[in-house]
């Protein structure tokens, strides 16, 4: 059974039409006007929906959104359209990967232009014949959005060529990524014509659609989304020059799982998200994720794979067997290097001709016994660079053949025009060795056409007389810039770059051993084979079920405007504080505590004044000041600053060093809270960390009474995490036998002694409360890093115990949206701030006037 949303298109396009009890908004088929920013924030939408109506769907539907349908149309004479699968199409081959009882529907557009009047009847033909959507993208749009954005600045970024002149890929234009965002949002009202929200996954594929992820998600919070990118991503030193760096960086997060070919390029991406966005991941058990507003977004590293069985049924064509005896009698006593690659400025072809030139210079008896056949698939975009390659390409064969030919000898065999499937597999069976010499490739699935077809078969063994026994053989040279490289550890890898190493290489791959051919075709074609396409699609299908498992129990909503949107997901546990509320449980009762953290709780974290300011001064006095409150501010820092910072709030207790000092107002003395047997071990730790310090340009070191700290937070956040994490291995094995303990923190490095956390100072408060016969009925406790998670502990497990009145109320509150044993939260500082404002303001009137003896609290 298919869905609602979907049964209704259905309905539509075969013309029977029924009520339902809730009207259904239709969208536009086609976009009349080129879209602006506001249609991300329209009406309509504004309120994102956290749990979506009912579906009646009982089996798993998966909506497959490329940029092209897999489809192929056919215009007869007559003017009638015809359609058929598109068996090239890798989007209608990963249906091999999917469970039988997985439906698949497929949105894209058609390559042919339909016109308006035809649009409704082919939207319904393929519908019905193909479960396929067609998004009908007006021929101007189109142009903007496809040749322009995705082929100007995307592709040219993504493959690491700078527009740093006009003629190289040309500077940003603002009106060609409104035309990017005008695509995308249509994708996105094709995908919710079909889409039940509850059920069905949705899987974005490439660089066409990556804003895609945020309008789908601000429509459905709890949309099952993963995204897969067929390109290379580029360091982040070549992304962050692209101006909407940041929109497309959080439209992918907006996918629950996002899929890479190779881990330079998912190493990349997450170097963009850190650099950028200041987010940080995590590996665990394998898998990485990135928390992003409590959601974790999944990376998936797996390069795809091909189609075996659709190559293996073209080798076994006649029409196969009959070209492969055709160029075995073409080739005869020669040994064919191949070459298959678009025509573009980044495959390399150019530097694969140089490295053949140079091989029949240096090897003169190879001239008449070795071939290069460069087969020039049309290229995929335009521009003058397609031409300029194209040119280039032509004059080089022409003078190799000039220099090394002969009568019926053709050193360079240039095919530029298109070729059958059947007519390429044959070259693949009768080459000797296949180049790949691209210069930035995202994946290139050359190679493993190659080695299958070099399997071959017993017919075409026969053809090209090989003894149908023996072992296969095959030779690979690939570019170590391609994302299959990794991949293909038999192959030779070049760095195209480099045309005397691509020469050597393709010596080496003429003369080398039948045993090692033989060796490495065994290896490539065992992988090959057991990493086709269905292998890959199946795998990235079950890591976005796994990525989707929690969406049902956690509660969502939406948060921004545009493509600042997100989605918070919490534990329902996890709620964010509501100011009337806690201010409503203060005015209630009279025996309170507040236990605040300061670096990242009362300033903004990264804030280059650390001081607090007048108003948070202000804000403490209030609070300290009431009768009924017991105000203790507990940070990492010395007692020595914390002194003078609060030196005019008298009764302010602070705890300092993490709680190993105390001291309870401004009129006692500072206490310890724990005993140290001494801190030699400091004269180990510290020239370790300054070590670290010089190698790690914009780190410090922090000495303290009790502790050392090494903070790398104005250093590259690359390097300084990898450098943190070097030396927290360092320390460790250095004071293994000293009673500290090194642990990290937000940007930093701390070693202290063993038993000391913040947590000390809320025991000795509830403990000495107690001890008065005081129980507090109120404890507010605002922390925002691992350092506080210890308070929120100790309050927590208070909460039934004999220390707190029965009908205390309890506040452990981090800042931001994140694992955490608080159960509430506040988004960031200013949150705070406002808060303790309205606890300021609910004091009584009297406490800012009267004045208040000293507090004795310990």
């Amino acid at each position: 059974m298919v869905s609602r949303s979907y049964s209704n298109l259905l309905d539509l396009a075969s013309g029977n039409f029924h009520s339902f009890s809730r009207e259904k908004k239709r969208f536009p088929r086609v976009a009349t006007v080129t879209g602006v920013l506001s249609e991300l924030d329209d009406d309509n939408n504004s309120n994102s929906v956290c749990s979506d109506a009912p579906s009646s769907v009982t089996q798993d539907r998966i909506i497959i959104v490329g940029n092209q349908l897999p489809i192929k149309s056919h215009r007869s004479s007559t003017g009638k359209l015809s359609f058929s699968w598109d068996n090239d199409s890798l989007l209608l081959q990963l249906k091999d990967g999917m469970r039988e009882d997985m439906e698949v529907v497929y949105i894209g557009c058609l390559k042919e232009q339909i016109d308006v009047v035809e649009q409704d009847d082919v939207s319904q033909r393929l519908l019905e014949n193909f479960k396929c959507v067609p998004a009908y993208i007006p021929p101007e749009l189109f142009t903007k959005y496809y040749h322009g954005f995705c082929k100007q600045h995307l592709w040219p970024l993504f493959h690491y060529m700078l527009p740093l002149t006009p003629d190289l890929g040309g500077r940003f234009d603002r009106s060609l990524w409104q035309a990017y965002l005008s695509v995308n949002k249509i994708f996105a009202d094709k995908v919710m014509e079909v889409i039940s929200p509850d059920d069905d996954f949705v899987w974005v594929h490439d660089y066409h659609l990556m804003v895609l992820p945020t309008f789908l998600r601000k429509r459905f919070n709890r949309v099952k989304l993963g995204f897969f990118l067929h390109s290379p991503f580029p360091s982040s030193e070549i992304y962050r020059t692209l101006p909407v760096r940041n929109e497309l960086l959080r439209a992918l997060l907006n996918a629950d799982l996002i899929g890479f070919h190779t881990f330079d390029y998912a190493r990349h991406f997450l170097s963009c998200c850190s650099r950028m966005l200041g987010l940080s991941y995590q590996s665990k058990r394998g898998t990485i994720g990135l928390e992003y507003y409590g959601r974790t977004v999944s990376i998936k590293i797996l390069p795809v794979g091909i189609h075996i069985s659709q190559l293996q049924s073209i080798l076994n064509l006649p029409e196969t067997q009959t070209k492969v005896a055709e160029l075995r009698d073409q080739f005869l006593d020669q040994k064919v290097l191949l070459g298959v690659d678009d025509m573009d400025i980044f495959k390399g072809i150019s530097l694969k001709l140089l490295a053949m030139e140079q091989l029949l210079t240096q090897h003169p008896e190879k001239r008449g016994r070795v071939v290069l056949v460069q087969i020039a698939n049309p290229a995929r975009g335009r521009g003058k660079d397609v031409q300029e390659v194209q040119c280039e390409t032509e004059a080089t064969v022409k003078r190799i053949n000039e220099m090394f030919g002969r009568p019926g000898y053709q050193p360079v065999v240039l095919i530029h025009k298109p070729l059958q499937f059947f007519e390429r597999i044959a070259y693949y069976v009768i080459a000797e060795c296949c180049l790949v010499t691209a210069v930035r490739d995202g994946m290139n699935l050359i190679p493993y056409e190659y080695i299958i077809c070099r399997q071959g078969n017993p017919e075409l063994n026969k053809t090209i007389g090989l003894d149908p026994s023996a072992a296969k053989k095959s030779m690979l040279v690939v570019s170590e810039f391609i994302g299959c490289s990794p991949s293909l550890s038999g192959a030779i890898r070049v760095n195209p770059w480099n045309i005397d190493a691509v020469t050597e290489a393709m010596d080496y791959a003429l003369i080398v051993s039948e045993a090692e051919k033989q060796m490495r075709h065994e290896k490539h074609h065992k992988y090959v084979s057991t990493h086709d396409v269905a292998y890959w699609a199946r795998s990235f299908i079950q890591d976005l079920e796994r990525a989707c498992n929690d969406h049902v129990r956690k509660r969502c909503w939406g948060i921004g405007f545009g493509l600042s949107f997100r989605v918070v997901a919490l534990d329902p546990s996890f709620k964010k504080l509501s100011i009337e509320h806690i201010v409503s449980a203060y005015k209630r009762t009279k025996n309170r505590a507040i236990l605040l953290d300061y670096d990242g709780t009362m300033v903004q974290p990264g804030s280059i004044r650390t001081t607090p300011s007048r108003e948070t001064i202000n804000i403490l006095n209030k609070l300290s000041s009431d009768p009924k409150n017991i105000v203790f501010l507990v940070s990492g820092k010395d007692r020595k600053t914390l002194t003078e910072w609060f030196s005019s709030c008298d009764n302010l207790g602070l705890g300092a060093e993490h709680g190993y000092f105390i001291r309870p107002n401004d009129g006692t003395e500072w206490e310890t809270s724990s005993v140290v047997s001494g801190f030699d071990w400091k004269q180990i730790a510290e020239p370790v960390m300054r070590l670290y310090t010089e190698t790690t340009d914009g780190s410090t070191i922090e000495t303290k009474e009790t502790a050392l700290v090494w903070n790398y937070q104005f250093a590259d956040p690359d390097f300084g995490s990898c450098q943190a994490k070097e030396l927290m291995e360092h320390l460790e094995s250095v004071l293994t036998n000293d009673p500290v303990s090194v642990k990290t923190g937000q940007q930093l490095v701390e070693v202290k002694p063993q038993g000391v956390n913040k947590g000390l100072v809320a025991e000795k408060l509830l403990t000495t409360m107690q001890e008065k016969g005081k129980l507090l009925d109120f404890i507010l406790c605002v922390g925002d890093d691992r350092s506080d998670e210890d308070m929120f502990e100790v309050i927590m497990g208070a909460k039934d115990g004999p220390s707190l009145s029965p009908v205390a109320e309890i506040f452990a509150c981090t800042v931001g949206q994140k694992p955490s044993k608080a159960k509430y939260y506040l988004d960031d500082t200013a949150e705070i701030i406002r808060m303790l404002e309205g606890l300021s303001s609910a004091s009584d009137q009297t406490a800012s006037t009267t004045s208040v003896p000293t507090k004795d609290v310990f």
